[in-house]
């Protein structure tokens, strides 16, 4: 286990293409069902778009030149690159068919761009919408991230995320049954849960059809609903240091099944927008902060793996 301690996302991609791909985040004008009224008001308590959102990433710029100003800020250094459209911010299969389908189509059309990653809520995928992904699939790279964040539903319903789990059970073995990759999204540290509870989430989602996950750290964003609950009951929170998280990472890949795909451990919030932690690293180094850690403690993804 000198080489590789986890199935990280590039092995994922490298099982689907030859040669380098890079997604390019996009703002397609989508909105959500938790804050339009539909399913809920206020989103999610943490949620603030706008840290997912690159320079050349905002509304009011079409679907194609976003693409053109993304693909131009990686071609200088990477020529032969090719790309994956990412819808990334807020629910974006919700909407009317056509619309939706129009949308991703532009993004297929443009040069360079191999295949769609489409983020999602697991309450929004509606059959239809689900057999066009499954046909599109079969001429082209479809991944569709779902929002699971939790699979407590005390947790679900405290940061009102609008769904219980048994919805994202549902949503990810549906697509999976379509044919259709499938990965999830999960925060660590979310308030009222335990280390037990959060080491089980990995025993949880090693039983589903999953491709990829993606892990992130509690982050406390300015103007969420989080943020003000913090200010008023900061004892309601663990907010960790980043060995501390580094050990609670390791401790859940070991209990996860090496199957899926560990798209990466942390995020990013823009400096102005994050109120705590504030490690003070970027992914790659703590990557190699946690790698190394893993190899201190001799670790492995799966190897506590029940399964």
């Amino acid at each position: 286990m000198d080489t590789k301690r986890y199935r990280d996302f590039a092995d994922f991609l490298n099982e689907h293409f030859d040669g380098k791909v890079q997604k390019i985040s996009l703002h397609a004008g989508f909105t959500c069902p938790n804050r339009d009224g539909s399913i809920g008001v206020g989103g999610c308590t943490y949620c603030n778009n706008q840290t997912f959102s690159p320079d050349y990433c905002h509304t009011g710029k079409s679907i194609t030149r976003q693409l053109d100003e993304g693909v131009a800020f990686f071609a200088r250094k990477y020529p032969t690159m090719r790309y994956l459209a990412y819808f990334q911010a807020y629910t974006n299969t919700y909407g009317e068919l056509e619309a939706l389908k129009r949308k991703y189509e532009e993004a297929l059309a443009h040069p360079g761009v191999v295949g769609l990653i489409i983020g999602t809520r697991p309450d929004c995928m509606p059959a239809d919408l689900l057999d066009y992904l499954a046909d599109l699939s079969r001429r082209t790279f479809v991944l569709v991230e779902y929002g699971v964040e939790s699979t407590s539903d005390e947790t679900l319903r405290r940061i009102n995320r609008g769904h219980d789990f048994a919805t994202s059970v549902d949503a990810i073995r549906r697509t999976s049954a379509a044919g259709v990759l499938v990965g999830a999204h999960m925060i660590l540290g979310l308030p009222g849960e335990s280390r037990e509870l959060m080491l089980e989430h990995a025993r949880r989602l090693s039983q589903l059809p999953l491709d990829t996950l993606k892990l992130h750290q509690l982050q406390l964003i300015r103007h969420t609903r989080m943020a003000r609950e913090y200010e008023s009951r900061p004892q309601d929170f663990h907010l960790y240091g980043v060995d501390e998280y580094i050990d609670l990472a390791i401790d859940f890949a070991e209990r996860l099944t090496p199957r899926i795909a560990i798209e990466r451990f942390v995020s990013q919030s823009p400096a102005e927008l994050l109120i705590a932690p504030n490690w003070g690293l970027k992914n790659h180094e703590f990557t190699a902060r946690l790698l190394r850690r893993m190899r201190e403690r001799d670790a492995w993804q799966g190897r506590l793996c029940d399964e």
